[in-house]
């Protein structure tokens, strides 16, 4: 936390000093002129996506004022920010084509590059957001960026987090460090956008409550409402998850011809990343739940990965044929631990490490008022196999109604966890051979603003990849299902409005056709906010208040392995069919926007608990929570 308010100061002394101009005999005070409009405040993402600098706010704001940053439907967070999320529902828009690293629980808040943004700002920026947390905690992001010029860009950021939370040892203390810069020639011919990242999450396990406390737990006895009374397995463990990043994307346009009819356009780029992460479960004893453990105390197996890609492509954007794209890349990886590892049944590695050189082209163009989208890559040697198709049309009925249709084919191998682990207990010690993971998705897609945004999409999965705890066993071990998963996802959203009263509904409805054993969702999720909006104290203050209810159907959730980091399936205990009720006040002053909520109040009248977040995990008691988010424009 005294980094956290080191860099808070840091980029408050950095805004006073880019907001004072001190005038002398040479320069005499000028009249002050009008600040740019907020549409120049300019947001750009990898892809060239470009979004205005927004500081409305609604309620679709206020779903995201949460430690993710982002709408988090479809998850159920843990007791404690920063921890893990069990998930709902489940999307395939993931296009990797060699495994991810392990420990894919502890990733929700871990930043890829999809999720750093480049600026391009009239004048400096800062924003800061702010939120209570759970005892002795707080969480924080803020950013600052400006232009030097205006070709050059660059934006410092860091988001942290320290939560002691209400059960015994589940200390949450995490750290996000990004910085990013863009520059583009006089001419625009030429950019280069770069950034470099830095970031821990360390999270205190206990594994969860101990089967007598679960049973005090949902008896709702007022003697444990301090919830550090009650027994958990364990408080001598952590996992860490650790990693730095360095990006760099170049363009050149070789062949620039622009014309409101007749353009074309080559480009060509390159793309250089080099990423190292680690991940380690500690533990200062070991623990019986877990079986036997080659050490009796400071276990700490360290799992690491470091991974070079390198990537250059060209684009031809011409107004008859469209825009087309190809690339070739290269990627070096090495994964795996420092020590090879002998078994009863033979030996297990110690590194999965080799080279990929994968191929792949695009193309997009309007036509007739579609726009059609299609991409594919394959892996053309290497160790793993993998492989994609995605393919895309779009049509704008009017501003207002659009439709878009998509298929995707998508064949990759398992995360690396599933193909290799090591551990200081016995059984979280393997090495695999499994199969690609093959998925095959339909999906149609409608926005339309006075009817509703809806989406249906169906996804096919051959053999797919879970951990599981077998019938004779004690911990999960990797399985690969050797039937087809089918899964139905239907969502629907629509908002009315009467005079200042507002009520936004959400729902999902969900089916595994096959494959439900492996494949557990609640049939249906559903979230609506009934609030009311006016403006205050002459206009000066918008106001924000009303009540939100969110409810999904009980299944057999997930249950999460500290070991791992990962959830694996289990089919013993349903969880869920509560539901969570929130109050909440917000307000919107200039460029501030402050939220205050009362979250799961409904907990408050309940005589018994028997709200979960996955087996063993309760989920959040009632809690008062507030916060901010602070944009200044200087």
């Amino acid at each position: 936390m005294k980094k956290t308010l080191l860099l808070l100061l840091l980029f408050c002394a950095c805004a006073t000093v880019f907001s004072q101009t001190k005038p002398t005999k040479f320069s005499p005070n000028k009249p002050k002129k009008d600040k740019p409009p907020i549409e120049l405040y300019k947001m750009i993402s990898i892809a060239g996506d470009t979004t205005a600098v927004d500081t409305s706010l609604t309620v679709a704001k206020d779903y995201k004022y949460n430690y993710l940053r982002r709408d988090n439907f479809e998850l159920l967070p843990f007791a404690n920010v920063g921890q893990t999320y069990n998930s709902l529902a489940y999307s395939f828009n993931d296009f990797h084509l060699k495994p991810k690293f392990v420990a894919q629980a502890q990733h929700f808040n871990f930043m890829g590059v999809e999720d750093i943004y480049y600026y391009n700002v009239p004048t400096p920026l800062t924003e800061i957001y702010f939120k209570t947390a759970f005892n002795q905690g707080q969480q924080l992001d803020a950013f600052f960026t400006i232009n030097t010029s205006e070709r050059f860009n660059f934006s410092v950021a860091y988001k942290g987090l320290r939560s002691l939370g209400q059960y015994q040892n589940r200390l949450t203390s995490t750290g996000n460090f990004r910085f990013s810069s863009s520059y583009n020639t006089k001419n625009k011919r030429y950019r280069l956008r770069a950034h470099m990242t830095v970031q821990d999450i360390l999270n205190n396990q206990n594994g969860g409550l101990t089967e007598n406390s679960i049973e005090l737990f949902e008896a709702g006895d007022s003697e444990f409402a301090d919830r550090g009374r009650l027994d958990v397995n364990f408080e001598n463990a952590d996992n860490r998850l650790e990693g730095r990043r360095f990006f760099v994307n170049q363009e050149y346009d070789l062949i620039s011809k622009k014309d409101s009819l007749d353009y074309t356009l080559l480009t060509l780029s390159n793309t250089l990343s080099y990423e190292e992460k680690f991940y380690q479960f500690n533990q200062d004893d070991d623990f019986e739940g877990f079986g036997d453990a080659y050490l009796a105390s400071a276990l700490g197996k360290k799992t690491t990965i470091q991974d070079f890609q390198a990537q250059m492509s060209a684009t031809l954007d011409n107004s008859i044929l469209g825009k087309i794209s190809a690339h070739i890349g290269y990627t070096d990886y090495n994964y795996g631990y420092n020590s090879v590892v002998d078994l009863d049944e033979g030996r297990i590695t110690n590194r999965l490490l080799g080279t990929i050189v994968e191929a792949g082209a695009s193309y997009e163009k309007n036509y007739r008022g579609f726009n059609l989208f299609g991409k594919a890559a394959v892996n053309v040697s290497g160790d793993f196999d993998g492989n994609y198709l995605f393919g895309s049309a779009s049509y704008a009925l009017d501003p207002e109604n659009l439709v878009e249709a998509s298929i995707k084919v998508h064949s990759a191998a398992p995360n690396f966890n599933f193909l290799l682990n090591q551990s200081d207990y016995v059984n979280y010690n393997w090495q695999t051979a499994f199969n690609n993971v093959k998925t095959q998705e339909l999906k149609f897609e409608i926005a339309s603003k006075k009817l509703l945004d809806a989406s249906v999409s169906y996804t096919g999965i051959d053999d797919y990849a879970f951990f599981t705890i077998e019938e004779d066993g004690i911990t999960p071990t990797p399985q690969q299902f050797d039937g087809r998963v089918d899964y139905l996802k239907i969502k629907a959203e629509r908002e009315f409005r009467w005079r200042r009263f507002a009520l936004m509904n959400t729902i999902m409805y969900q089916q595994v056709l096959s494959g439900e054993e492996v494949f557990n969702v609640p049939e249906i999720i559903t979230r609506q906010s009934l609030y009311y909006e006016d403006v205050w104290f002459k206009k000066a203050m918008f106001v924000q208040t009303g009540i939100g209810f969110k409810y999904f159907t009980s299944y057999n959730a997930n249950a999460y392995d500290p070991v791992l980091g990962e959830f694996y399936v289990q089919n013993n205990m349903e969880l869920g069919a509560f539901p969570l009720v929130d109050v909440f006040f917000n307000v919107k002053i200039r460029q501030t926007r402050i939220y205050l909520k009362y979250e799961h109040v409904n907990q408050l009248f309940s005589s018994t608990n028997s709200q979960f977040s996955a087996p063993g995990y309760p989920y959040r008691d009632a809690a008062i929570r507030f916060g901010f988010v602070w944009d200044f424009f200087l």
